[in-house]
């Protein structure tokens, strides 16, 4: 992904907690959301830069040789001026690019008085049948 052409902002800013939450209607569902792709975000920021950095690696043995490659440093601080993982997961929030869906609820079963008090029955002597079994042997 791009990161560069991103409109995120590249300082702090406060926002409105009712924009941020238009989507979700609550803003713990959009705090969620927020972090998973802020997540999501740096952890891409971090491969690029690794395989950025590995292409100018060189294999030194020596300990006492500290050797700055200039092509390392200056792709660090390339990095380092970008926005930051959750400004940009906010601004893509903001513009409608983020996708999420909410796990689907397991269907609740509901039982009468009537099933739930026979069901205690028969399971409670089944258990006096099991427990008396035990006093026999």
């Amino acid at each position: 992904m791009n990161y560069k052409k991103t409109n995120a902002s590249k300082t702090t800013i406060s926002r409105d907690v009712k924009e941020l939450s238009q989507e979700t209607d609550n803003i713990y569902k959009t705090i969620s959301i927020l972090s998973k792709r802020a997540k999501q975000i740096g952890l891409e920021m971090k491969e690029e830069l690794l395989e950025k950095i590995d292409e100018f690696a060189t294999t030194n043995n020596s300990l006492e040789e500290v050797f700055e490659n200039k092509e390392q440093i200056e792709v660090s601080k390339y990095y380092e001026r970008l926005p930051k993982s959750t400004s940009i997961a906010i601004q893509e929030m903001l513009e409608g690019n983020v996708y999420h869906r909410e796990p689907e609820l397991e269907e609740v079963i509901e039982f009468s008085e009537d099933e739930l008090s026979s069901d205690d029955v028969s399971s409670n002597e089944s258990a006096s049948d099991d427990s008396n079994e035990k006093k026999k042997s």
